[in-house]
């Protein structure tokens, strides 16, 4: 991928592309190297501010307004981008949206491989989801198996009148036959890099979305 500028025409200091521990910058302003692989952001914190802004709207579209409208993010970058959609979604309509935390580590099909004790943490929806319209929310859509977690998880807490995909970052390669009905950004990778969706409230650092090799 060749990234020359900044999202929004920012330049690389304005839209807050720092150096880590252990990076140097490459030529282009928009790649930092780290044990000589090259790392690309392809988001910054404004588009990824914008993205999240689009995407609520493109919700609220969908669905002629907030009425039965419920938001359930997936743990952990997908509960914090769903506060930040319910957010914007208050800021369009002066109207606040349930929003849910949804764990689905006991959901996964590859349980089996991650440990004989998995780390499950809280579960958080303390309303009825019975026939609301619920727009499950994450960060990075891949293969698919999260998201099919997250549908057979929501599935137990009752009957919604229908399911929504929100995810930040689309990078490809379905594993099933799920898709996304918003997108903040479609980004084509291979299946061997690494997506990574920085956010302030998780990780203490300036929002960004980068890919590495």
């Amino acid at each position: 991928m060749n990234h020359r500028v900044a999202e929004g025409g920012e330049s690389p200091a304005s839209a807050g592309f720092c150096e880590h521990a252990g990076e140097t910058r490459g030529q282009d302003p928009m790649i930092r190297i780290r044990n000589n692989m090259p790392i690309v952001k392809i988001m910054d914190q404004e588009a990824i501010r914008r993205a999240v802004l689009r995407m609520a709207h493109e919700i609220l579209e969908k669905n002629k307004g907030v009425d039965h409208l419920a938001l359930v993010g997936i743990r952990t970058r997908g509960v914090i981008l769903a506060q930040r959609l319910k957010k914007a979604i208050k800021d369009i309509e002066a109207v606040e949206v349930q929003t849910g935390i949804l764990d689905i580590t006991l959901y996964r099909d590859d349980l089996t491989l991650v440990g004989t004790k998995p780390l499950v943490r809280e579960t958080l929806i303390d309303f009825d989801i019975t026939d609301l319209k619920i727009v499950l929310v994450d960060d990075v859509f891949f293969t698919g198996r999260t998201i099919r977690a997250g549908l057979d998880a929501l599935v137990d807490f009752g009957r919604p009148a229908s399911i929504q995909l929100a995810v930040l970052v689309d990078r490809g390669h379905r594993e099933l036959p799920i898709r996304a009905d918003f997108v903040g950004k479609n980004i084509p990778t291979t299946k061997t890099q690494n997506v990574q969706v920085i956010l302030g409230e998780s990780d203490g650092k300036t929002d960004e979305v980068i890919v590495e090799d």
